[in-house]
């Protein structure tokens, strides 16, 4: 694959690259049916989760079709999305630290959607580090790698495998799950393992923003972003005490956590038609606690 910049010099080729999409806001009957995921297939991972559960229900009740990934099977995640949506949800077991197993799994669900375009691939399995300092006697060089396996090279599995097929169909939306620890240094808690790796994944986000948008022609058809949300009541952070929960609360002007469905929003538009020209972007769901 080769770039080709679209940034020039005065001398150079002065034919304009492309056109933008007046077509797609010409059909639309109002900016609502840009929002709309009806008809739209869309992979989550790490589906089971407090944020995946509530991505699936936000993109089930706009209408979307779901393939609900987790390393924990759960069938029921599915069925019972179909019951209250009247969509269409299967639930695929997958390890994202194991590129096989991740390749596999997105060629099932392109078996088992025939004649149907992959839209939109939220990467957003993640697990947390919860070893504090690493002069910790627990925090290993294996409890490390353990975390970076999971967000970084899982993530990037998932943003390899789907970018083929991406690639293939000529369009689609990637979405990673970053976080707030990707801007900042938490406190008090030591969490430099966690951050880390967060960093990586948005970090990625932007790369692979400037990289698969020329993978169509004209460029742009394939878009990347990510989602940094701060602190969220999942199980991720229950096993920290409420006390030292409080302190965060206390350093994020709007004085608490977040519920999971309060980062749904922004998943919601960047898979959305109304964000064909955003790209490369980070959307921080935090309560202001990077403002500060």
């Amino acid at each position: 694959m080769t770039l080709q910049s679209f940034i020039r010099g005065p001398s150079e080729n002065k034919e304009i690259p492309q056109r933008s999409p007046k077509e797609q806001y010409a059909r639309a009957k109002s900016f609502v049916d840009l929002f709309s995921q009806r008809n739209k297939l869309v992979i989550i991972t790490g589906a089971s989760g407090a944020i995946g559960g509530a991505i699936s229900d936000g993109f089930a009740s706009s209408g979307a079709d779901l393939c609900l990934l987790d390393y924990k099977y759960d069938p029921k995640l599915a069925s019972e999305l179909e019951k209250t949506y009247g969509i269409s949800a299967r639930a695929y077991q997958v390890d994202i630290t194991n590129a096989e197993d991740v390749k596999t799994c997105i060629d099932a669900i392109k078996s088992d959607f025939p004649d149907r375009d992959i839209d939109t691939f939220i990467a957003n399995a993640g697990v947390a580090w919860t070893n504090g300092s690493i002069l910790n006697d627990d925090a290993t060089p294996e409890a490390w790698k353990k975390v970076m396996d999971v967000n970084v090279q899982g993530t990037y599995h998932c943003c390899k495998y789907i970018a083929e097929i991406f690639r293939a169909q000529c369009h689609g939306s990637l979405i990673l799950t970053a976080s707030m620890s990707s801007h900042v240094s938490n406190v008090p808690n030591y969490q430099t393992c966690y951050n880390a790796s967060k960093a990586a994944v948005r970090h990625m986000a932007k790369g692979f923003a400037v990289e698969f948008a020329h993978l169509t022609e004209p460029a742009g058809k394939i878009r990347c972003n990510s989602v940094s949300p701060g602190y969220t009541d999942t199980i991720l952070s229950a096993f920290v005490p409420e006390e030292q929960r409080a302190q965060w609360w206390g350093l994020t002007p709007l004085g608490r956590e977040a519920l999971p469905q309060e980062l749904v929003g922004a998943y919601l538009y960047l898979a959305s038609d109304a964000a064909s020209f955003t790209n490369g972007a980070d959307i921080v769901v935090d309560g202001g606690y990077t403002c500060v």
